[in-house]
């Protein structure tokens, strides 16, 4: 696989679907968030406090249940369930999108916190296959603070070791410590604008004219 694309449950349902259809023929797997349905989850934990084990694993379902529902709608995409399948899927020209529950309770490669989410899950993916990572979310990218926040400042790049010194961005907390872990690089990218995404996936395309982040972690 050439790239894992991360595709933000903040897309959903539209983008994130029109976005997928486009992934068709570019060796991509997708991941997607968990959306609302996670966020529904985080607002009944800050109420009922669950076990961070049960907050972990049911914001995963999440991932799964958006995964799904995104497939039902892309004729060129179709469910992959172990890593295999996503090698299998992509050589029969579909493009896999990846439900990751199963895997990641053989794998277990995370502590069960809020740090982690789809972000993190993704890297852990693309360090696995070896590709690209790209974050795709519905900002531009990394900002010094919220993006509508007066004074807030776009960043078109940054180390991961500086990105740990952020309280809160468009990506979770875990990702910088793990592409500093596996020494490797990430994007950041509105899915609002799939030619963007297109074009950071194109290894033709040098001179991109838009704003999107490069995270360094090499």
């Amino acid at each position: 696989m050439k790239q894992v694309v991360k595709i933000g449950g903040s897309l959903f349902p539209d983008y994130a679907i029109d976005l997928a259809d486009k992934l068709k023929d570019t060796s991509s797997v997708i991941i997607l968030g968990g959306g609302e349905f996670a966020n529904l989850i985080r607002k009944y934990d800050a109420e009922q406090e669950f076990s961070q084990e049960v907050n972990h694993w049911t914001a995963i379902d999440c991932m799964d249940i958006m995964a799904k529902l995104v497939d039902d709608k892309v004729e060129s995409a179709k469910l992959a369930f172990t890593v295999d399948e996503i090698e299998e899927i992509s050589n029969e020209g579909f493009t896999p999108i990846f439900i990751v529950s199963q895997f990641l309770k053989t794998e277990d490669p995370f502590e069960c916190s809020w740090d982690v989410t789809s972000d993190s899950i993704a890297a852990y993916v693309a360090h696995l296959l070896n590709a690209k990572l790209l974050i795709v979310t519905n900002v531009n990218g990394i900002y010094t603070q919220e993006p509508k926040e007066p004074g807030s400042t776009f960043i078109s790049k940054i180390d991961a070791t500086t990105l740990l010194t952020f309280q809160e961005s468009s990506i979770d907390v875990m990702l910088p410590s793990l592409l500093l872990e596996f020494g490797a690089n990430c994007y950041v990218v509105n899915g609002k604008f799939p030619e963007r995404v297109l074009s950071l996936i194109d290894d033709n395309i040098n001179d991109y004219n838009f704003d999107y982040t490069k995270i360094i972690g090499e």
